[in-house]
């Protein structure tokens, strides 16, 4: 799912075939994605409690940003993505591959869980950081409306 959704993305700015349906349902597809795989990692035991902070405030945060997005649009405000929120949803995809291969994938390629949880550390770090952006931008411009 990552690796399309990369290349639709580079190939829509290649071809100037950007759209606003895109622009409104991308986003939407990678927090379902990223959402359904913690789901399934959490019920498959490979994230564990130990882990599952990160998982809360990914999920928090995705709830949070989107529920925030859909006000400031009622309000004709418009926030793009940043950078450092690209990196992370970047992050969460590697991250969630090297989880997705499991125990498996662990023998197969040692250290590959292990790294899984730690860009997913890495990539709950980013999902404060972004997160709080959003809100710091979201109150500027609301406070320059009023």
């Amino acid at each position: 799912g990552a690796i399309t959704d990369f290349f639709d993305g580079y190939l829509a700015r290649k071809f100037d075939a950007l759209s606003d349906f895109g622009r409104m349902f991308d986003p939407i597809a990678d927090k379902l994605m990223v959402l359904i795989c913690l789901v399934m990692l959490i019920s498959a035991d490979i994230i564990t409690l130990a882990h599952l902070p990160a998982v809360l405030i990914i999920i928090a945060r995705e709830i949070l940003v989107s529920g925030l997005r859909e006000f400031l649009n009622g309000r004709d405000i418009t926030l793009p993505v940043s950078t450092l929120a690209k990196y992370k949803t970047s992050l969460q995809m590697i991250a969630l591959g090297c989880l997705l291969a499991g125990p498996t994938g662990d023998a197969l390629l040692p250290g590959v869980l292990t790294l899984g949880f730690v860009m997913l550390w890495l990539s709950a770090l980013l999902t404060v950081m972004t997160g709080y952006d959003y809100l710091r931008a979201s109150l500027r411009h609301l406070r320059s409306q009023n």
